[in-house]
């Protein structure tokens, strides 16, 4: 006779949906919000580690182009291994390109713990949009993708509060301090926690020519752009060198994604391409992203170099307009379930558009409370946008695309992202009188440049559905 000792164990239940995307969410936000966290830093660092203002974007514009460079192989890992195992390693290298950054002795350490961060970073949010696409029903992606709109984009517009709060009393070493044993914290988590059905499909083998082509062609690109910025010879090459070589492999890497999708194994599958909702989708997302990245990258610079004001200062000014955007993405989302996105998107173009006319506008005299004004229109715009573009990107793609679709929606993000960040210090070196420093012409003259961009999202907005997507459409050849 059996007694209750010898019955086998009964399977532990998964999760429920909500614990799995909580602990998504949680931990990309926690990892996205280093993205801009060195922003604010910036004057400091300059000073600390005996770096030009060019040189001390890369700690950004790096961590963006490392995450762009490594987002286009999610894709294909997704489908290849387990989520708990995605989630665990890039949790790992996450956690220990913070331990580095925390140690760094000077830039190139600090730059590659910065690496190290993106890519763990570079996984998780395509891990988490696939994860939402096949956990939640249709009818409720949109107040979901909401949630996800506060990691990618109000972490990022975060970031420069709390590097703000950091700077006023400690070293700048602590951001990284602070940020691990939260990242530790979420590490655990997922070794307990997260457990989901394991619904993979075939994988698809890695192409070895697709990898140092996608490499080549996202960091020509970027560093080209950012070498525009030299004045007076300063350029180790000419600009157009990297940017002609980013292009012609970007090209490359098309043409033989394409060529692999004939036989179902691309590396990242071009096919999300051919549905209208999704390209026009991903376009105004990249414009909302270069926007968004350009302010985030200049306000910290013109609140202390030109307003004469502090690090805490500077990063308080982000906080109401990401406070808003956090609170607003839910409820954007339910209203895209009901409405779809052309009743939200014209109208946030239209407030990002004037918000970035606003910045164009400042003065030497402007009063911190018309920035912060300014700062909070522009989140609120980018929040009616980023949720209805997202969803009905994705949305609209059969179930066997959306891994490689939140990838290429991923990745052009972070490529928009490092690609605002290098045009705008571009344009500020070149319009500056006082050597490339940060002064008021040149800002000013990277905030026209970014009500130029609004002004194309505006355009843009337009040809946005007004029905929400429905799933597996059709596409457009």
């Amino acid at each position: 006779m059996s007694t209750r000792a010898d019955l086998p164990a009964a399977p532990k239940a998964p999760p429920s949906p909500a614990v799995i995307i909580g602990l998504l969410v949680f931990s990309a936000f926690v990892m996205i919000l280093n993205e801009t966290i060195m922003s604010v830093a910036l004057p400091v660092l300059i000073v600390d580690l005996d770096i030009t203002a060019r040189t001390g974007q890369w700690l950004t514009s790096g961590f963006l182009l490392t995450m762009a460079v490594v987002i286009p192989m999610s894709g294909s890992l997704l489908q290849r291994f387990p989520v708990r195992g995605i989630f665990m390693t890039s949790m790992g290298f996450f956690c220990a390109g913070t331990l580095l950054a925390a140690l760094a002795p000077g830039f190139a350490v600090l730059l590659a713990g910065r690496i190290v961060q993106a890519c763990g970073t570079a996984v998780m949010v395509p891990l988490l949009m696939t994860t939402v696409m096949k956990l939640i029903p249709a009818e409720r992606r949109g107040q979901t993708m909401g949630t996800i709109s506060i990691v990618i984009a109000v972490a990022p517009a975060v970031g420069p509060t709390l590097s703000g709060f950091i700077l006023g009393s400690l070293n700048w070493r602590w951001m990284f301090w602070i940020v691990l044993p939260i990242a530790l914290l979420a590490l655990t988590a997922g070794l307990l926690w997260l457990r989901v059905a394991d619904d993979r499909e075939e994988p698809t083998p890695i192409d070895a020519l697709s990898v140092p082509l996608s490499a080549i062609a996202f960091a020509g690109l970027v560093f080209g752009l950012s070498e525009l910025g030299s004045r007076g010879g300063q350029a180790a090459v000419p600009a157009w060198v990297p940017m002609t070589v980013g292009a012609a492999a970007l090209l490359l890497f098309g043409a033989r994604q394409l060529q692999l999708q004939r036989r179902d194994r691309a590396f990242l599958d071009l096919r999300p391409f051919t549905y209208r909702r999704f390209s026009v989708s991903l376009g105004l997302v990249v414009v909302g992203f270069m926007g968004l990245f350009g302010a985030i990258i200049m306000v910290p610079l013109y609140v202390q170099e030109v307003l004469g004001r502090s690090a805490l200062v500077a990063g308080l000014v982000s906080l109401p307009g990401g406070v808003l955007m956090g609170v607003a993405g839910p409820l954007v989302g339910r209203a895209y379930d009901r409405h779809g996105a052309r009743v939200l998107v014209v109208p946030g173009s239209i407030l990002l558009f004037v918000a970035l006319c606003g910045y164009a506008t400042m003065s030497q005299g402007t009063p911190l409370w018309e920035l912060v004004a300014v700062q909070t229109v522009m989140m609120l715009g980018l929040s009616m946008m980023f949720t209805p573009l997202m969803t009905d990107a994705l949305g609209v793609l059969p179930d066997r695309l959306y891994s490689h679709g939140s990838a290429i929606l991923t990745t052009l993000q972070q490529v928009a992202g490092a690609a605002g960040t290098a045009l705008f210090v571009t344009v500020m070196a070149r319009a500056s009188v006082s050597d490339g420093a940060p002064d008021m012409p040149g800002v000013h003259a990277a905030f026209v440049v970014a009500a130029a961009i609004g002004a194309v999202a505006v355009v843009g907005a337009f040809f946005t559905a007004s029905r929400p997507s429905p799933a597996g459409g059709t596409p457009v050849h």
